[in-house]
């Protein structure tokens, strides 16, 4: 279904109900909003994983403009600050109080940008394989670590200048190198609705990509934080999270690195995932 927020339709998918029959009472769960990464990707990716967190959640899915199955918009609101105000905008749309953010790769961005534009208004953050700055000279050096000279020559070429082709032989020779666990599935990219445009738009360090910086802003989140990461991840390496962690206030902060795991967290380490995400949601 879609949904207007901010001047654009935005697709949104829901798993489970907001309030459970619990004897002679209906009781409310939590909230949670999935943030997809990308950029230019969908919700697809978030499932079906998270849609075992229905037993103790709703779980709410969407895409950003000018993603997936939501508008395209004008290419010029193709930016961190317009999508964290839509996130906010969904919640106040949707009449969604105090929700759970989880934010994964690129739309940990987004969720940085939603937290440190409208603090308060989260219960709680996750963060997954993300980062509050890029060094892309750090994502260059894991590739070469995780697949040799070869790969970081394909990644640094499409991160330093963009292009179709470019991303076409990145999704190819470096994508699948995202899990450490090379016999996880990768079905998802081809269920993935994606809109490349978006992606050329947004990445690399010539554009948002590398201006973006929310480690000045991380102190004014005030809400529990959940950060996760792979220590083999190599398109936000685990440098990007320790940095995210010593921004964060010491009272909110949940931190953990999972050895032998890439950047697809969940789909690495889907049981230690999963129980620290349980634990998280459980706690608030």
């Amino acid at each position: 279904m879609h949904i207007s927020v901010n001047g654009a339709k935005l697709f949104i998918d829901v798993d489970g109900e907001s309030l459970k029959p619990d004897g002679k009472v209906m009781r409310q769960k939590p909230t949670v909003i999935m943030v997809h990464g990308g950029p230019g990707g969908d919700h697809t990716v978030s499932k079906p994983y998270f849609s075992e967190l229905t037993d103790i959640a709703q779980v709410i899915y969407y895409d950003h403009r000018g993603n997936g199955r939501s508008d395209t918009c004008d290419e010029t609101t193709w930016n961190l600050a317009q999508w964290g105000d839509d996130l906010k905008g969904l919640c106040d749309a949707l009449g969604i109080e105090n929700p759970i953010v989880i934010g994964t790769s690129f739309g940990g961005f987004v969720t940085l940008s939603y937290a440190t534009r409208h603090p308060g208004h989260a219960a709680g953050l996750v963060l997954i394989s993300t980062a509050a700055k890029v060094d892309f000279e750090c994502v260059y050096n894991a590739f070469e670590r995780v697949g040799g000279r070869e790969v970081r020559q394909i990644a640094e070429a499409y991160w330093q200048k963009p292009t179709t082709v470019g991303r076409a032989i990145y999704r190819e020779r470096c994508v699948p190198l995202y899990n450490h666990d090379q016999s996880t599935s990768t079905d998802w990219l081809s269920r993935a609705f994606l809109k490349n445009e978006t992606a050329l738009w947004f990445n690399g360090p010539s554009n948002e990509h590398g201006r973006m910086d929310f480690r000045n802003d991380l102190p004014k989140i005030d809400c529990p934080t959940l950060v996760l990461v792979g220590e083999n991840d190599p398109i936000t390496p685990p440098e990007f999270s320790d940095e995210i962690a010593s921004g964060l206030r010491e009272d909110c902060l949940t931190y953990i690195r999972f050895p032998d795991c890439g950047h697809g967290v969940v789909a690495d380490k889907p049981d230690e995932a999963m129980a620290a995400l349980r634990h998280f949601i459980q706690s608030i």
